[in-house]
């Protein structure tokens, strides 16, 4: 049994028929062991005032692992405080935990998301003192859109023309590890596999495959992957109707190919957004990959 299936089995027991689901959207409840902070402004691009929510432990000797994540949406809509309340679990097993907000499509089409999560993480390095965060240590994951918004932070570590200038110019934007749930890798190959790509890419990248193919291409994760990426869990339902299960597929074979460290969790019979023991499933493996990463005295 490998490293993470033993952890797995573990956190699902440890989760219980009674835990939150992973990606249910609901006001956060603080318990007396974490410490909770909304509406941190971290960038502010045009004006945007882009801001990020933060929980971390009350007490510990730290610098703690950091996870940051970002919310899905179709690139368009969505909300940060979705990951709240898994931030503050996160913080409950000795993470400082940030979700965060970015501009939406398509006021703000590609690469001004790209710009805003980066900037985020550049934010997190260079508070890294403040909120007692070992700045070595920070891992990404989202969900949908947020999902590949993670992948590509993963993938483009070394990219500077994605840095865009959010703030602390000259922080690294790399990130440790990711976990990538059910986004897409390969944006030329949406079409026709996605109830709703017709739509949602167009506003995203200023046109479609047709009009817009290299952009396209650009914002595909899949063809930024070089032996430099991060590790990355992804974790993808086989009856996803949004996102292809093959597009996980192709990203973990390309990452594998290139030398990278890459896992696929793959729930039979699962769709696009999580419920129930797939929602518990999908937070448990989360867990047991980013202690495996982040956390100093796991086994690597």
């Amino acid at each position: 049994m490998s490293i993470l299936s033993r952890g797995l089995l573990g956190c699902i027991l440890a989760l219980g028929a009674s835990a939150a689901p992973a990606f249910a959207q609901k006001p956060p409840t603080v318990p007396d062991d974490v410490i909770f902070e909304s509406g941190v402004e971290y960038a502010n691009p045009d004006g945007q005032h882009l801001q990020l929510d933060i929980a971390r432990p009350k007490t510990g000797s730290g610098p703690f692992p950091a996870v940051v994540f970002i919310h899905g949406g179709g690139f368009r809509a969505g909300r940060r405080e979705g990951y709240d309340a898994q931030c503050i679990r996160l913080a409950q097993k000795g993470y400082v935990a940030l979700t965060v907000s970015y501009r939406l499509a398509p006021k703000y089409p590609f690469p001004a998301a790209i710009h805003d999560t980066k900037a985020a993480i550049r934010w997190t390095r260079a508070n890294a003192a403040k909120y007692g965060i070992d700045p070595e240590r920070i891992g990404v994951t989202g969900s949908s859109a947020g999902g590949h918004l993670a992948q590509f932070l993963a993938v483009t570590g070394d990219v500077r023309e994605f840095e865009g200038n959010g703030g602390n110019p000259g922080v690294s934007s790399k990130v440790a590890c990711v976990v990538n749930v059910y986004g897409p890798s390969d944006f030329t190959k949406s079409y026709g596999k996605s109830v709703d790509a017709a739509e949602v890419l167009p506003l995203f990248l200023g046109g479609n495959l047709e009009t817009a193919r290299r952009l396209h291409i650009q914002a595909s994760p899949l063809y930024w992957v070089t032996p430099n990426a991060a590790p990355t869990l992804c974790i993808h339902g086989t009856d996803d109707k949004y996102v292809a299960h093959e597009q996980a597929v192709w990203l973990v074979e390309k990452l594998k190919a290139s030398g990278v460290e890459a896992e696929l969790l793959t729930l039979e019979g699962a769709g696009h957004g999580f419920k129930g023991k797939d929602a518990e499933i999908a937070e448990a493996a989360l867990i047991v990959f980013f202690d495996k990463h982040l956390k100093k005295n796991s086994p690597r």
